[in-house]
């Protein structure tokens, strides 16, 4: 085993570990499929460092425990930015590798002031917003949505007025104030090409679960 290769498999195992007790939405599950959409966007950028890419993939909701303790007043991508260049210096990585990782980790929110500027970054929020796209980007919504106690579903005029984590807070709300606009956010091409691919996918369910539920209601 290469070097590189020791370091990814230490990474990937403190990432299980620390994310062992994470909700659904954020859990291990949804590093390794982060991770897996952004080999698959490297794969089509051959410039991007791929070391770099695959370890800001693994890391970059490392600190996700420790806002959900404090309730969103630490940002897990600040903190995440520090904890994954302490940890990759410690492990052996060079300065460049763990200065370039933490860069991706700390601009991969899709709601935030810093933005991605290196390639590798550009990559790991494109992969991390593509997971909230498509039939798993649905599951996950659901999954929230029933975290907070939402209803299955609701009109736009509902959702739309709604506050967050409130019982009108549903799958539909998240689409509407945000999953409708990642593709147009994404910030490389493979990235728009599939997210508007998996948001296709997305418009039809939610046209037809409006249209059983009215015919329902009939």
């Amino acid at each position: 085993m290469s070097p590189s290769d020791r370091l990814f498999a230490r990474v990937r195992e403190e990432v299980k570990r620390k994310l062992a007790g994470a909700s659904g939405c954020h859990d291990f599950d949804h590093t390794l499929r982060v991770l897996a959409n952004a080999r698959m966007l490297a794969a089509q950028l051959p410039d991007a460092d791929r070391q770099v890419v695959e370890l800001a993939a693994l890391l970059h909701d490392i600190a996700r425990p420790e806002e959900m303790e404090s309730q969103g007043r630490l940002c897990h991508a600040a903190l995440g930015a520090k904890i994954a260049r302490e940890m990759l210096l410690q492990m052996g990585a060079s300065e460049f590798t763990a200065a370039a990782v933490a860069e991706a980790v700390r601009s991969h929110r899709y709601r935030d002031e810093v933005e991605p500027q290196s390639l590798e970054a550009k990559i790991v929020f494109d992969a991390d917003k593509l997971d909230s796209l498509g039939a798993v980007g649905l599951g996950r919504a659901f999954l929230f949505a029933g975290r907070v106690g939402a209803r299955l579903h609701n009109t736009d005029e509902e959702a739309l007025n709604a506050p967050a984590y409130s019982r009108e807070d549903t799958a539909y709300r998240e689409y509407l104030f945000k999953l409708r606009h990642l593709p147009g956010a994404m910030l490389t091409l493979p990235g728009r090409t599939e997210g508007t691919r998996r948001l296709r996918f997305m418009r039809r369910f939610f046209d037809r679960i409006e249209a059983e539920i009215h015919a329902a209601a009939e």
